[in-house]
């Protein structure tokens, strides 16, 4: 059984539609921890509703990045973790877990990449007023959602729709793709 962790900062709302498609469909796999850097994030509370361990860590509590991912990996490495899936985890992967897991690390972003990297993606894409959004799949590298990309997939933005309408559009579309996308890729590997 491949086992994986699932890096997050936040609500866990990605986190939640992983588990709740892995369950649904029975895959051949095993959430094995959640990694988050922000102490009492209400992703910590789904993990814990359903049975998965977590590992928090406050990155100031170290005295670099470096230190704090060789923590991180020690923690994947007793967990046996295989895959490394980001849902909404804000924080650059450094080259210290790059390094060990290269290949392996997965991230989703809000906006059809190379089109509006990094912080508040939609927002870049509704001040652009741009006619069709979506989000991108992506193996992570060293730079800022610049790796190769596994998937995408998009909307048309209706005329004076406002920002929550694709907002709510866009996280609806992230929790159908990045669970198929995992999927898929714990099968082929």
């Amino acid at each position: 059984m491949k086992k994986f962790a699932i890096f997050a900062s936040g609500s866990g709302t990605n986190f939640q539609a992983i588990i709740d498609t892995l369950k649904k469909e029975q895959w051949q796999a095993e959430a094995a921890i959640v990694i988050c850097d922000k102490p009492g994030a209400q992703v910590l509370q789904r993990a814990e509703s359903e049975g998965i361990p977590s590992f928090t860590f406050s990155p100031k509590a170290f005295p670099n990045k470096a230190a704090f991912e060789k923590t991180i990996i020690e923690q994947l490495q007793l967990h046996e973790v295989e895959w490394i899936f980001l849902a909404g985890y804000m924080r650059l992967v450094g080259p210290t877990l790059l390094e060990a897991y290269r290949g392996k690390i997965v991230n989703i972003h809000p906006s059809l990449l190379p089109a509006f990297p990094g912080l508040d993606a939609i927002g870049q894409a509704y001040q652009a007023g741009v006619k069709v959004a979506g989000i991108t799949v992506h193996f992570v590298d060293e730079g800022m959602d610049t790796g190769p990309i596994i998937d995408q997939a998009a909307i048309h933005i209706e005329q004076g729709e406002d920002f929550e309408s694709i907002e709510k559009r866009m996280h609806e579309l992230e929790h159908t793709l990045y669970p198929k996308v995992i999927k898929s890729l714990l099968e082929l590997s």
